[in-house]
């Protein structure tokens, strides 16, 4: 029986398959991590602004409002930086969900092809086989004939 000629290159793409796993994982986690950022800071910023409506209610100094505007500006220019990481850690998550889904199917081919090459060599080897059966059928035959 020959080996399955493909098996370097099967194997190959097997360990690209698990590299691009290993770089999606480590995309979803990064897209994760700043995604809860952003979410903490988007409620810190809903919590301070129930928080000043009350405030205002009771009556607050005009120094404490002009402080928490330019506080909540600053909690919005984060919040604005975070929304683009956000959107740049899902692009690179996307990313490296396409590359694993075409590492994937090409993993598949080439498993669907040696599956071809083992069932062609099982079937080369059950025809060898039968025929070696016919062969000493036929000479066992010959022989009780000769007797």
């Amino acid at each position: 029986m020959t080996p399955f000629k493909l098996t370097k290159i099967l194997n190959l793409k097997e360990h690209e398959k698990q590299k691009a796993l290993h770089e999606y994982e480590e995309a979803r986690s990064r897209f994760e991590e700043v995604a809860e950022k952003l979410y903490h800071f988007l409620k810190q910023k809903e919590d301070y602004e129930e928080q000043h409506k009350q405030q205002l209610q009771l009556g607050l100094a005009i120094q404490h409002i002009r402080s928490f505007q330019q506080f909540m500006g600053n909690l919005q220019r984060v919040i604005d930086h975070y929304q683009h990481l956000v959107m740049q850690a899902r692009q690179q998550m996307e990313l490296k969900q396409l590359k694993l889904v075409e590492l994937n199917v090409e993993v598949k081919k080439y498993e669907k092809i040696k599956e071809r090459y083992d069932e062609m060599i099982a079937t080369q080897m059950r025809i060898a086989e039968q025929k070696q059966m016919d062969d000493i059928s036929i000479q066992q035959y010959c022989h009780r004939e000769t007797r």
